[in-house]
């Protein structure tokens, strides 16, 4: 995969699923997330990974799609610490410059804050936004599971 900045890499190949749950589990749209929901999210999913030397992943995004059609970018982030350089730029331009991921009729993205990073790839706005539809459940992962 190519080299972002010196020390630095994604790939697609090399997806530590604890490393993003980790992350997952406090982020705002899926607090408290199980591994278990993570690592089968993963396995269906187009993923990329942002590894650093000698620290492992510190980024990540994922791709639900049908490869074909449709996509919906979700999960991306980069630890705080590695925030600023560019990284989420070079993860997503990488995922937009996936095979599969071309000629798509529809990609989309849910964000709270961070719109002119992917305005920067040409996402904008919902130009129907009347014509979307959503059932949403926040909290799902916080609540105790049934009595069994």
């Amino acid at each position: 995969m190519k080299a972002l900045l010196a020390g630095y890499r994604l790939s697609f190949d090399e997806i530590d699923a604890a490393a993003a749950h980790a992350f997952l589990t406090t982020a705002y749209w899926c607090e408290g997330i199980p591994p278990a929901t993570v690592e089968r999210a993963i396995a269906h999913s187009l993923c990329i990974a942002l590894h650093a030397e000698g620290q492992g992943q510190v980024g990540f995004a994922r791709v639900v799609t049908d490869r074909t059609t449709f996509a919906y970018l979700c999960d991306v982030y980069v630890l705080e610490g590695h925030r600023g350089q560019g990284l989420a730029d070079g993860m997503i331009q990488a995922l937009l410059a996936h095979p599969d991921l071309q000629d798509l009729r529809r990609f989309m993205l849910f964000t709270r804050d961070a719109h002119r990073l992917y305005a920067r790839h040409g996402f904008q706005p919902l130009a129907t936004p009347d014509r979307g539809m959503e059932i949403v459940r926040p909290g799902l992962y916080l609540k105790s599971p049934p009595d069994a």
